[in-house]
């Protein structure tokens, strides 16, 4: 298995270990990314700005791997609190457009840093 580590100053940098994501073969496997401003590696305030900056840290990864947010295929969001799904899906719409990926969304105690949201993908190059 040939595996290569994708990584992008663009995100915030791993903060333990793991990495941004990492692609085999034609599929690349993206961490979990929370609402962290990737040149403070603070945590944005607020939901609506975390829920931003998670799918921007997010579109930054895909790129550096050489693709784009239309190359994933699966989304996973966790949220410490359901009620914001809502915005989830308000925002999403301004990152994705049809066909959409598969997604779960799932209810989280509690996430890295004191982050509201967090989502982490999987993305396939199509031949």
């Amino acid at each position: 298995m040939n595996k290569t580590i994708v990584s992008t100053p663009h995100a915030p940098v791993a903060i333990g270990t793991y990495s941004q994501a990492v692609r085999v073969g034609d599929t690349v496997y993206l961490s979990g990314q929370i609402g962290l401003d990737p040149e403070s590696m603070q945590l944005v305030d607020g939901i609506d700005a975390q829920i931003v900056r998670v799918f921007d840290n997010l579109q930054a990864v895909t790129h550096a791997a050489g693709g784009t947010l239309a190359d994933v295929v699966k989304l996973t969001v966790y949220l410490t609190d359901l009620a914001h799904f809502a915005k989830v899906n308000e925002v999403m719409s301004r990152y994705f457009s049809e066909p959409f990926p598969a997604r779960a969304a799932i209810g989280a105690a509690a996430l890295p840093r004191g982050a509201l949201v967090e989502a982490e993908a999987i993305m396939v190059f199509a031949d």
